[in-house]
């Protein structure tokens, strides 16, 4: 029989293994719940994993295509550049067939007329009718003509030659010794079309004697396009202005500075116009090609450097530095010819 103690001593253990049977039961609850959870979270991470494969396939498939596209892209940007440039050249052809047709057109009039005044005289000599007035009037009129046929030969010689030379640097891109002033003046002769059917003026100055070793069709087709944006944008409202090119040097270097007086660039636009294909011009056929061809063949070719700064209504003002012996990169022509 047991004493009352003893009685207590077991109520006690009753109760205390009540507690741990409860604290038991609440274990395995609290374990089964985590294991559930666990599984959750296995079988999410597993869903998870599954969707983030089917998503990287995706994504790879999209990378694949937007490669594809950006090299297509690329083709393409490399192809209008290309027309681009054979437009400039077609613009200096076009300038070299205006220039040349007045002095060969005279030509042609004052052989016809040399050819019909020695007809008149052969006729009168064969028929003995020869007067030594009809005599000194011919040799007055084959005196002028064939002074005049010379003054006109060799002007258009002289344009011709001239032309030959920047049409092949532009296609060519060969690296030689050049004048720089006296080079922009050959290149702007060509350009001397646009402007006859405008009230817009270009002018030329700085150091006669100042030389660089580069590519002066690459120098060219700069010219040849900042011209043309100038006509194209900044002169579009404005029936009359100025163009203005001054070549110098600046810590060893050659700068050509390039200024309208123009309507100017919106401040919006201005660092996106040496960007492919920006142009305000979409309308009027503008390809948005011939800003980003000078920022290529200046910091590229020429490995120079051109800055910009603009004014609405006041004009554009174009900074372009150039080494003034530059050295041809792997795979480029480095014969160089002498020209003064």
């Amino acid at each position: 029989m047991l004493s009352g103690q003893d009685t207590i001593s077991l109520q006690q253990l009753e109760k205390e293994n009540r507690i741990l049977k409860k604290k038991l039961e609440r274990s395995q609850a609290d374990q089964s719940k985590l294991e559930a959870t666990n599984y959750n979270k296995e079988s999410l991470l597993k869903n998870v994993i599954g969707e983030l494969q089917v998503s990287q396939a995706i994504l790879e498939k999209k990378s694949s295509d937007l490669k594809q596209a950006f090299e297509e892209l690329t083709l393409m940007r490399d192809k209008l550049v290309e027309a681009e440039k054979m437009s400039a050249l077609a613009t200096l052809v076009a300038g070299v067939a205006h220039e040349i047709n007045t002095p060969v057109g005279t030509s042609i009039t004052l052989a016809s007329t040399l050819a019909d005044e020695t007809a008149t005289l052969s006729m009168a000599v064969a028929q003995g009718q020869l007067k030594r007035s009809t005599l000194t009037d011919y040799v007055e009129i084959a005196t002028e003509s064939t002074a005049l046929l010379m003054a006109n030969l060799d002007r258009a010689g002289e344009l011709i030659q001239s032309f030959k030379q920047v049409a092949v640097d532009q296609a060519i891109l060969e690296h030689r010794t050049f004048r720089v002033k006296e080079y922009l003046e050959e290149v702007l002769a060509s350009l001397g079309p646009h402007f006859k059917k405008t009230l817009h003026t270009l002018v030329l100055k700085g150091d006669e004697s100042l030389s660089i070793n580069s590519y002066p069709g690459a120098l060219a087709q700069i010219a040849t396009n900042l011209v043309t944006n100038s006509l194209t944008h900044a002169f579009e409202s404005k029936p009359l202005g100025t163009i203005c090119i001054d070549v110098s040097t600046q810590n060893g270097k050659i700068l050509i500075q390039y200024s309208d007086d123009g309507c100017g660039i919106p401040p919006e636009n201005l660092g996106k116009i040496f960007d492919p294909f920006f142009t305000t011009a979409r309308h009027r056929g503008g390809t948005g090609l011939g800003l980003h061809i000078v920022y290529n063949l200046i910091t590229q070719k020429l490995q120079g450097s051109i800055e910009v700064r603009s004014t609405i209504d006041k004009g554009t003002h174009f900074e372009i530095l150039l080494p003034l012996s530059h050295l041809p990169l792997f795979g480029e022509s480095s014969r160089e010819l002498k020209c003064s």
